[in-house]
């Protein structure tokens, strides 16, 4: 690991995202990358700091939207505020991580550069950061890399990776043979018991001018856009909101050759609705998860965020969040449905709420 945390690695940590799935605790201005869903502190600056001793804050760049930026700066602190690269309008990960590189190429020419999400939970950070060395090592060898998450059920809601040969020479890192769209659920059940198949979490590792390279030659409107920007950083306003809005799985790294991907067994968990919450909170002995002073009396499986004390009197299995302006009640197997609370107060105009 002493190789991977040269002064020449760099973090991207995309956190523009909005995190719907988590109202009413999650809104426009304070998404679910800034909120302490899985523990103490914002799952932004969780990321963050697990990566040390990787990457220190001085070699974190922040990627969010113009709106995000304060909250985000509050989060990281030590992270340079220079280094907190607005977005003025939301493109995907491909323009995204396209001008970060651009940005870090001015700094760093040199610089071998970790994509990560910014709101995961990881619960085995010793294994975490050794998955990460692999993956910069085999980036610094001039592939692009990227790390595939162990299954552990048959998961509908995530892409895989299919894993090919072990790549010579190295220690768990192996071709990428494709990648593949959310499977229906017999699909996904044969990629688990067959063990070729990897989670895709969204995170990726390579030298600044090999990602430039594959930019240039898959997107090339996004490459010769993030071109204007790192030339003259006033082009951000004009430039940025015509970028292609595409994916970097479906624009750069599907069609990219020789590809590598270090699996990873890790505690990972995508955070990616209430339920999560629930599951990574801690619990009494009936499995209630609730904030401090609330009572839970003949009930089971309960999830209660509050600034107030919540009394839960025969009542199973659901999510309870109350903020200053809403109040969220549902069964916790309809965590997903929130987003359908959002899309009703969208058509009420109660932008208020959102």
């Amino acid at each position: 690991m002493a190789n991977a945390a040269s002064a020449n690695v760099w973090a991207v940590i995309m956190a523009g995202g909005a995190g719907t799935r988590f109202w009413p605790a999650s809104r426009a201005r304070m998404p679910k990358q800034l909120l302490p869903l899985a523990g103490a502190s914002s799952l932004l600056a969780e990321t963050v700091r697990r990566l040390a001793p990787l990457v220190t804050e001085d070699h974190v760049v922040v990627v969010t939207g113009e709106h995000l930026a304060d909250g985000t700066a509050a989060a990281v602190p030590k992270v340079p505020r220079d280094q907190i690269l607005k977005e003025p309008a939301p493109r995907n990960t491909a323009p995204c991580i396209a001008w970060a590189n651009a940005f870090i190429a001015k700094l760093d020419p040199d610089a071998v550069v970790m994509v990560l999400p910014s709101d995961h939970f990881i619960g085995d950070e010793p294994a975490f950061r050794g998955v990460l060395a692999r993956a910069i090592e085999s980036a610094r060898r001039g592939r692009v890399t990227t790390v595939g998450i162990v299954p552990t059920r048959p998961e509908t809601g995530y892409g895989y990776i299919e894993i090919g040969e072990p790549i010579p020479g190295t220690k768990d890192t192996r071709a990428v043979a494709r990648f593949v769209e959310k499977p229906d659920r017999a699909t996904a059940e044969t990629f688990l018991s067959g063990k070729k198949h990897l989670w895709n979490a969204g995170m990726f590792f390579f030298r600044v001018k090999d990602m430039t390279e594959l930019v240039a030659k898959h997107l090339p409107d996004v490459a010769a856009g993030v071109a204007k920007i790192a030339a003259s950083p006033d082009a951000l306003a004009g430039v940025f909101p015509t970028l292609t809005s595409i994916s970097i799985d479906h624009g750069v790294m599907e069609k990219a050759q020789g590809l590598a991907v270090v699996p990873g067994e890790f505690g990972w968990n995508d955070v990616g609705s209430w339920q999560s919450a629930w599951e990574l909170g801690e619990k009494d002995e009936h499995g209630n998860a609730l904030t401090k002073d609330s009572v839970a009396i003949e009930a089971k499986g309960n999830l209660v965020r509050s600034k107030k004390v919540v009394a839960l009197v025969g009542v199973n299995d659901l999510v309870i969040v109350d903020t200053d302006d809403a109040l969220l009640v549902m069964p916790r197997e309809r965590a997903q449905d929130v987003r359908l609370v959002v899309e009703q107060l969208k058509q009420k105009g109660r932008k208020d709420l959102l």
